[in-house]
């Protein structure tokens, strides 16, 4: 559940720097947060499809962890294709909300209930 409210906070950030994109470029802080709060999404789905051993997705949720890292950052936002990056990065988060499902666990049966709804040969 928490990685499903980190993917859907990751793709609102995404989705309001897309919006107000020149106040973000201009700006040095909304640029650290987002890339942030992407780093940090991305490597908490990192995690799930390692889980889940899907490490195709791992390994493209480690490039956008890396293309959004804010300490080293390995682009510049300020350009048209900073934009269309930030746009473009939201498919990924949205196609692993139905693609990374973890399946439930399956309760076991109890060994001590009285009434186990058969009957003994």
């Amino acid at each position: 559940m928490r990685t499903k409210i980190m993917k859907w906070v990751t793709m609102a950030a995404l989705l309001t720097a897309g919006m107000l994109w020149r106040s973000a470029v201009n700006s040095e802080f909304p640029q650290f947060l987002l890339g942030f709060l992407v780093c940090f999404g991305a490597g908490v789905v990192v995690m799930q499809a390692a889980q889940l051993k899907k490490y195709i997705w791992a390994a493209g949720f480690a490039a956008i962890a890396l293309l959004f890292n804010p300490l080293v950052p390995v682009l510049a936002f300020d350009s048209g294709w900073g934009r269309l990056l930030v746009l473009i990065s939201i498919v990924p988060f949205a196609v692993s909300l139905a693609a990374l499902r973890a399946e439930p666990l399956l309760s076991l049966t109890s060994i001590t209930d009285r009434n186990p709804g058969s009957q003994s040969l």
